[in-house]
């Protein structure tokens, strides 16, 4: 298959990712994907049945973007497709958007890394913050239910490094997307260093305004996404050509 847009890290497809990735045959370290959720009547978001079989064909390591109605609603596409779920994370934006006036501003979005085979076998880099202040750590009792732990103390010279929070602030694109559902690039950082080596292969099977392609080449990674639709790839070529992004963002 011929790509839409390449250059020597990042190749970028037009069509179905459910016909172009077997075409492929690619073995990527992690897929980062945001797919329609199907909650609206945009014409193009509709959920594409059986991508989540198409991806394990390409990978073990799956971040997926989400609401918790769109993976309630499709939990039993993503167990019946062997995927294992590790954990989620959740987008925290400094604004959102409502569709219904009777009930919370919805300000975050959902993404879950799913997984297969043996954990032990799927590429993780514990994700860590630095705090500058050095202070002495005590473990506290644990509450019966989880177990015993014996007292202990450590101290921190940096006061780091300590795992990272699972809430991720980061603003949103609004007014600035060329994507309706465009991510921050700095979230797709994160998701990138966790799942996917230096140097590695990531495939974004819904590749939007280019974000996940961006976040690969600006960390040194290999980046192959696939976009249904033309007028988005070709919004996506173009920021892709350009030798310095002014636009910090992304979509994924």
């Amino acid at each position: 298959m011929k790509p839409y847009w390449e250059d020597g890290q990042v190749q970028l497809y037009l069509g179905d990712m459910r016909e172009v990735l077997p075409a492929l045959s690619l073995t990527a370290d992690c897929v980062v994907a945001d797919p329609p959720y199907g909650e609206t009547s945009l014409p193009w978001d509709k959920w594409p049945a059986g991508w989540l079989d198409v991806a394990a064909l390409a990978t073990r390591s799956l971040w997926c973007f989400g609401s918790l109605r769109m993976f309630l609603e499709h939990g039993g596409e993503f167990t019946a497709a062997r995927w294992k779920l590790s954990q989620d994370i959740v987008w925290e934006k400094h604004n959102g958007s409502g569709f219904h006036t009777d009930r919370f501003r919805r300000v975050h979005e959902s993404a879950a890394h799913w997984y297969q085979g043996p954990w032990g076998d799927i590429y993780h880099e514990v994700p860590v913050t630095l705090d500058a202040t050095a202070h002495t750590m005590r473990r506290k009792q644990r509450p019966p239910h989880t177990g015993h732990i014996g007292a202990s103390s450590y101290t921190s010279e940096d006061g780091g490094p300590r795992l990272a929070r699972s809430v991720l602030r980061f603003p949103s694109m609004h007014g600035r997307a060329i994507h309706p559902t465009q991510k921050p690039s700095g979230l797709v950082d994160v998701m990138l260093a966790y799942a996917c080596p230096p140097g590695g292969l990531v495939i974004d099977p819904f590749a939007g305004s280019g974000t996940v392609l961006d976040a690969a080449r600006c960390s040194g990674r290999r980046g192959v996404g696939v976009e249904l639709h033309e007028p988005y790839a070709e919004a996506a070529a173009r920021r892709l050509s350009q030798a310095s992004l002014p636009m910090n963002g992304g979509a994924a």
